[in-house]
C-alpha cells in the first residue's frame, strides 16, 4: 500500500509539471491608430508584450467613442489579466473602466490622463513640454512679435501644451495672437487644420512671425502650406512637439520651416506600461513603481543644433 502511495504521488507531480502554465493574456487598445503617436505606443507595448510570451490582443477604437467603450467592455468579458490603453479617454469610459476595476483587471493608461479606475497613466510632464515648445518660441522671436496658434482640445496632452503657451503669453505681453484655430476631433482633422490655417494666414498676410501647433502632425500640415506659399526656413517660427522620423527630417532639411518638436519618448512609453503591467501581474503594488496616477517621462526639446542625434530612430 505504500509503495502504491508512493507511485500515486509520483504520478501526479508529474502531470502537474507537464502542465504549461497558464498564458497570461492582455489586451492593449490604441484610440485612434491612424495617429502616428497613438500607433507607436500601442505597437511597442505589443512588442514589448510578446517578448514576455504574453498573447497580446491589439485593438483600434479608430476615434470612434462608442466603439472604444465597447472595446474595453469586450476584453473584461474575455477575462484577459490586463489592459493597457493609448490616449485613451478615462472620463468617458469611466463606467468601463470601473467594471474592469471590480474584475479585478487592472489598468493602465498612456498619455490620457488619471482616473481613479486605473492604476495610473504613462505620460510625459506635458506641462514641461509646453514650457520648452512656448519659450523656445518667443525666444526666437526676441519676446516681440505676432504669432498664429492651431490648437487642439480634445486630447490632454495638447490641452495642457495650450494652457501652458497661456500662462507664457500673459507674462510676455509684447509677443501678440493674431489668430487661432482649434482643430475638431474628426476623422477629416488633416483637412480641418489645412482649411482653418489657411484662411489666419490669409488674413494676417505678411503679418505673422511664428506658429505654434499642439501637436507635429499639425505642424507637418502648416510646414507644407509655408511652403507652397514660397516662405522659406526661417521666415516664420514653427515650433510643436511629439517628435518621430518625420518631425527630425524636416527640421533638418533646409526646405521646410519646422523650426523645432518636443521629442516625446512614445515607444519607451509603451514599454513602460509592458513592464509595469508585468510587475503588477507579479504582485507589486503600483505605489512601489510611482507615487500617486501618474508615471511621468521626460521630453527633449530637438532643434537644428541637436537634431542629428535623432534622425537615425
Amino acid at each position: 500500500m505504500r509503495f502504491r502511495s508512493i507511485l500515486a504521488a509520483a504520478g501526479a507531480a508529474v502531470t502537474l509539471a507537464a502542465t504549461p502554465a497558464l498564458a497570461t493574456d492582455i489586451g492593449i487598445i490604441a484610440f485612434q491608430m491612424s495617429s502616428d503617436t497613438h500607433a507607436r505606443v500601442a505597437n511597442a507595448a505589443e512588442a514589448a508584450a510578446e517578448e514576455l510570451g504574453w498573447s497580446v490582443t491589439l485593438l483600434n477604437s479608430a476615434g470612434a467613442m462608442p466603439q472604444h467603450a465597447a472595446q474595453i467592455e469586450n476584453l473584461i468579458q474575455a477575462g484577459v489579466d490586463g489592459i493597457i490603453i493609448a490616449m485613451g479617454k478615462p472620463v468617458e469610459t469611466d463606467a468601463q473602466l470601473a467594471a474592469a476595476k471590480e474584475a479585478g483587471i487592472p489598468v493602465i493608461t498612456v498619455a490620457s490622463g488619471g482616473s481613479q479606475q486605473t492604476l495610473f497613466d504613462v505620460q510625459a510632464n506635458e506641462y514641461q513640454v509646453g514650457a520648452q515648445m512656448a519659450l523656445y518660441l518667443l525666444g526666437e522671436l526676441g519676446y516681440e512679435g505676432t504669432i498664429l496658434q492651431e490648437r487642439f482640445e480634445g486630447n490632454v496632452a495638447t490641452r495642457i501644451r495650450g494652457r501652458i503657451l497661456d500662462a507664457v503669453l500673459a507674462e510676455n505681453q509684447a509677443v501678440e495672437t493674431a489668430g487661432t484655430h482649434a482643430m475638431a476631433r474628426t476623422a477629416s482633422w488633416r483637412e480641418d487644420v489645412r482649411s482653418g490655417m489657411e484662411a489666419l494666414l490669409l488674413q494676417n498676410q505678411g503679418n505673422v512671425n511664428g506658429i505654434w501647433a499642439s501637436f507635429d502632425g499639425q505642424a507637418f500640415i502648416i510646414d507644407d502650406i509655408l511652403a507652397q506659399q514660397g516662405l522659406s526656413k526661417g521666415d516664420v517660427v514653427l515650433v510643436s512637439a511629439d517628435g518621430g522620423p518625420e518631425a527630425y527630417e524636416r527640421i533638418a532639411d533646409p526646405t521646410s520651416l519646422l523650426s523645432a518638436t518636443v521629442r516625446v519618448p512614445f515607444e519607451e512609453m509603451g514599454e513602460i506600461a509592458v513592464d509595469s503591467m508585468k510587475r503588477i501581474l507579479d504582485g507589486e503594488e503600483a505605489s512601489a513603481i510611482t507615487s500617486g496616477p501618474y508615471f511621468l517621462v521626460d521630453a527633449v526639446l530637438v532643434t537644428e543644433n541637436n537634431v542629428a542625434e535623432y534622425l537615425s530612430e
